[in-house]
């Protein structure tokens, strides 16, 4: 009898301790035990369409880019095979340079959306 009762003791006491780590974590979590979804959602959408408008102005610009690029790099009227060939190269280390610029634009806005959803 005195080791039931000892048993029985034992495993309420670890039943309420496991219960009460249970509480302080579930305190801790923000999850689906708050009830903040509609907030979560509302913040989320918001996120996405700023992420979305950065999105749009990122392909703006590289398309702006490209544009530019296409008709720095045609021949001039009245323009020598030579002084043609020397702007081409500066154009493609300029052309280059600018969608490195783009790129780092972009991979600033993933960042940034990754980091904000925590």
């Amino acid at each position: 009898m005195k080791n039931i009762g000892k048993k029985v003791i034992i495993y309420s006491m670890l039943g309420l301790l496991q219960v009460g780590m249970f509480s302080s974590v579930a305190a801790a979590a923000s999850g689906p035990l708050h009830n903040d979804g509609f907030q979560r959602i509302a913040y989320l959408d918001r996120n996405d369409r700023h992420d979305n408008d950065r999105q749009r102005q990122h392909d703006e610009r590289k398309r702006q880019e490209n544009e530019r690029h296409e008709r720095e790099m045609k021949r001039r009227p009245h323009e020598g095979e030579r002084k043609w060939r020397e702007r081409q190269e500066r154009e493609k280390d300029r052309h280059d340079q600018n969608l490195r610029q783009i790129a780092a634009l972009l991979i600033g806005i993933a960042i940034g959306s990754g980091s904000s959803g925590n």
